[in-house]
């Protein structure tokens, strides 16, 4: 019998959210495909929340309220999924019930969500964890999300590109205006890795944008030290009831 048979005979493959059987690996089963808030139809062109059907317009044009409100420092944002109910619980899976198994799935959606911000000189890097939080939490859920779609869309990645050299408290329950102050400045460039931005697009990438104040803090550090634009990518957005 061939191993790959085998092993399925043993560990048949099962939906990634709720355990249930199902034909492929790293796949969802059919109610729970239906219950995943994936991002779909007219977007935010800089966050990639999803926005309500209306008149087609230019992608690059529409923009949330939230967006039009607080001007982003970067280019052009996409999520793939929405973080509400299987979304949030993908996330949180990922972020703190070690369950890597979800970056292949994972990644496949946001790639399919990146295709229109990718170019011939995209480079990818994850936001970074402070150390201390790394060590806490033994990897960066980010950079493992980052290295996953590069090789799904075929785009080179710098894992150590930033650094956050500061550690700062948890953003949990903070407005918007208290994550922004809280992360100022809290996000460099790798002394090091400076040369491999100058001149090209970066792609950043996280699980979960809330606010986008850690993704200003990153977007700011690569345009002052010379990248010629930034764009995001993350698993999920979250909406203002999240």
């Amino acid at each position: 019998m061939h191993l790959q048979s085998a092993l399925r005979l043993v560990y048949p493959p099962r939906c990634t959210v709720c355990g249930d059987l199902v034909d492929s690996d790293f796949g969802l089963c059919g109610p729970c495909w239906r219950d995943t808030p994936f991002v779909m139809g007219q977007v935010c062109n800089m966050c990639g929340i999803s926005l309500p059907a209306g008149p087609d317009a230019p992608g690059d044009l529409l923009s949330c309220d939230e967006c039009l409100r607080a001007p982003r420092p970067w280019d052009a944002g996409r999520a793939a999924l929405m973080y509400s109910g299987n979304g949030r619980k993908l996330v949180l899976a990922l972020k703190h019930g070690d369950r890597q198994d979800m970056v292949r799935p994972a990644a496949v959606w946001m790639a399919r969500a990146a295709q229109p911000l990718l170019r011939p000189d995209t480079l990818i890097a994850p936001v970074p964890l402070h150390w201390l939080r790394l060590l806490k939490r033994r990897y960066n859920q980010a950079a493992l999300l980052a290295r996953a779609v590069a090789g799904e869309v075929g785009r080179p990645i710098c894992p150590d590109l930033l650094i956050r050299p500061r550690a700062t408290p948890s953003l949990g329950g903070l407005g918007r205006d208290a994550r922004f102050a809280t992360l100022e400045g809290t996000v460099r460039v790798h002394p090091r890795r400076r040369m491999r931005m100058a001149g090209r697009h970066i792609l950043l990438v996280d699980d979960v944008m809330t606010s986008g104040a850690t993704f200003a803090a990153a977007t700011e550090a690569c345009l002052a030290a010379g990248a010629a634009g930034v764009d995001i990518l993350v698993l999920a957005r979250a909406g203002k009831d999240a």
